[in-house]
């Protein structure tokens, strides 16, 4: 299932995973890199291997630190080790190259090959947060078997592009349009980076209503209190579901009876309808 909502928190404080995991949120982003002090990094990782083991039901994904830190490779093997049954994803951040995401691949397959009698899933979400990753993210989004989806990190890519991440919310369409390409064509899911702002205001609601509109699957949050509205937009409304199940049953009676064109409600229904309506129904009864 892809989450609808991300609730992110820090993998060093105790007290708000506690909190994040007591939440209503699909999935649970653990963060080891922005949210986590250097000297703090062995410690937060600590904590975050104990919440994988801890007796919970939640899906958890952690954000490891960057390629080419000291602490990337040991976020990687300490997570995928203390990996619970159910699986885990791994946020690999601030990825530049194929290359990136095939060390990563390789790491976890490493450790995956020691415990072969339980090998919990292990997934990939690929963090874009550089011009780099953009020019080259068609490659990047298909460079592994193992990524699940794509992300993008707002705060990094607006420094790298020299835009204010917290301005206009237009002037992302463009940079939307294009995750949002290249995850489709890798068949990979896509998740909206985090709303900068704390509150589940008016603003936050539009944005988040407009990246569902250009195709985002859900999204990061950074507060409990956005999370009800996040998982809302990002829920097939009763109509959707009911327009999708009337459009497959018709195809299915058109097929049956060896018609070829056939209608509903006026509109001609084709393959790329009948794609929109088995993914609205791929997601509603996913939930």
């Amino acid at each position: 299932m892809i989450p609808r909502s991300c609730l992110v928190v820090p993998g060093s404080d105790s007290r708000k995973m506690a909190k994040a995991l007591s939440t209503a949120a699909d999935e649970v982003v653990l963060d080891l890199e922005d949210a986590v002090a250097p000297a703090a990094k062995d410690e937060g990782r600590a904590s975050v291997v104990d919440a994988l083991g801890s007796r919970h039901h939640k899906r958890l994904a952690v954000r490891i630190n960057q390629i080419g830190t000291p602490w990337c490779h040991r976020d990687v093997l300490g997570v995928v080790s203390a990996a619970p049954s159910r699986g885990v994803t791994l946020v690999v951040p601030k990825v530049q190259s194929v290359a990136d995401v095939g060390f990563v691949d390789r790491l976890v397959r490493g450790v995956l090959a020691q415990h072969p009698a339980r090998a919990p899933e292990v997934r990939l979400d690929v963090l874009v947060e550089s011009a780099a990753a953009l020019r080259d993210l068609h490659a990047i989004v298909a460079a592994s078997e193992l990524v699940r989806a794509v992300v993008v990190g707002y705060a990094d890519l607006g420094a790298d592009l020299g835009r204010d991440a917290a301005g206009d919310p237009a002037l992302w369409d463009a940079v939307r349009h294009q995750v949002v390409a290249a995850a489709r064509a890798a068949g990979r899911a896509v998740i909206d980076g985090p709303w900068l702002g704390t509150a589940a205001d008016a603003a936050f609601t539009r944005d988040r209503e407009r990246a569902r509109a250009l195709g985002f699957d859900g999204t990061w949050v950074i507060h409990p209190d956005q999370v009800s509205e996040a998982t809302r937009v990002f829920t097939p409304l009763a109509e959707e579901v009911a327009w999708a199940q009337r459009v497959v049953t018709t195809l299915e009676a058109s097929v049956a009876g060896g018609a070829g064109a056939v209608a509903l409600d006026g509109q001609m229904l084709d393959e790329a309808v009948a794609v929109r309506a088995r993914s609205v129904l791929a997601r509603a009864e996913s939930r």
